[in-house]
């Protein structure tokens, strides 16, 4: 027979396994997210709770995405780890999100919990994935570029003003040219790490309109002007969105502004690449940005993105 006393012990139990499990959920997103996007990490940590929480749930989605796509970039199998992802957001917001015919895995807990608190839209999310479907990244036009940068990096700002409360259509046009900005630097990033498949994300009418081919991306002397119009044609293609967003930021609510932090870690890069004249391999360019928590933080006590 069941007593009261009986009763409270097992309600006691079962609340701190649920916050246990909780917090490891929320501990699994954070050395996520700080392990694979150590700089958008640091933007995230700025964040107030409880909607910083949400914002790593989100941020860890993103990186399960991305690093499913760099599988198949690989030559891996992940075809069927990326349907994974899929399905579950199908089955999150098929009712799934109130249930508990969802998989176990800490950050699909995690997203849950987003999902149910602020309502997050789930076009979002299958944009996220259908970006990453694009595994190759072969890009025709600089508008091919700057669409797959709107769906797998503005995508994500989107989902962060969402958690916050915000759907506004000035939030939303700044979010997208700082995912565009984001998008193309992080590109321009990944090249010198790409040299063994020996293929450059760069679109075929910038090579073209510069006469430069994919080996001499792949070379990247520091003596190659070709080269350095290319690089410098996509990073001012980044600045332009970059300098569209920090211009709308002044219709933002204030609130929301930390969402934006990224524009600071654009703009240092895109300064880096320009004082080592569009040279991406320089050790000036590649290394770590050792100020930026520092600056992050300074920025956000002075509220100046």
């Amino acid at each position: 027979m069941w007593t009261s006393r009986s009763v409270a012990r097992i309600r006691l139990l079962y609340s701190v396994r649920t916050k246990s499990d909780n917090v490891a959920s929320q501990n699994v997103c954070l050395n996520l997210v700080r392990s694979n996007d150590k700089e958008n990490f640091l933007c995230t940590l700025l964040l107030r709770n409880p909607q910083r929480r949400s914002a790593l749930a989100v941020r860890a989605f993103n990186v399960e995405v991305a690093k499913v796509s760099e599988k198949v970039a690989a030559g891996n199998v992940g075809v069927l780890p990326l349907k994974f992802w899929e399905n579950t957001v199908n089955t999150l917001y098929r009712g799934g999100a109130n249930g508990s015919n969802v998989p176990e895995h800490p950050v699909i807990r995690e997203l849950q919990r987003a999902i149910n608190d602020h309502k997050l839209s789930k076009m979002h999310f299958q944009r996220l994935i259908s970006a990453r479907a694009n595994a190759n990244l072969n890009f025709l036009t600089v508008k091919q570029l700057e669409d797959y940068a709107e769906q797998s990096v503005s995508s994500v700002l989107y989902l962060l003003l969402e958690v916050h409360g915000v759907r506004n259509v000035h939030c939303d046009h700044a979010a997208s040219h700082l995912g565009k900005a984001q998008g193309i630097v992080n590109l321009l990033r990944s090249i010198p790490h790409q040299t063994r498949r020996n293929a450059v994300p760069i679109p075929q009418e910038v090579l073209i309109a510069h006469g430069v081919n994919q080996e001499r991306m792949v070379r990247n002397r520091a003596d190659d002007k070709g080269v350095e119009e290319v690089t410098f044609a996509l990073a001012s293609v980044a600045h332009r969105h970059l300098e569209t967003a920090q211009g709308l930021l002044k219709t933002v609510p204030r609130a929301v502004k930390p969402i934006f932090l990224p524009s600071i870690v654009i703009e240092r890069f895109l300064h880096r690449l320009r004082l080592r004249n569009f040279h991406l391999t320089d050790p000036n360019v590649m290394r770590t940005d050792s100020l930026l928590p520092l600056v992050l933080y300074w920025r956000t006590f002075w509220g100046k993105y």
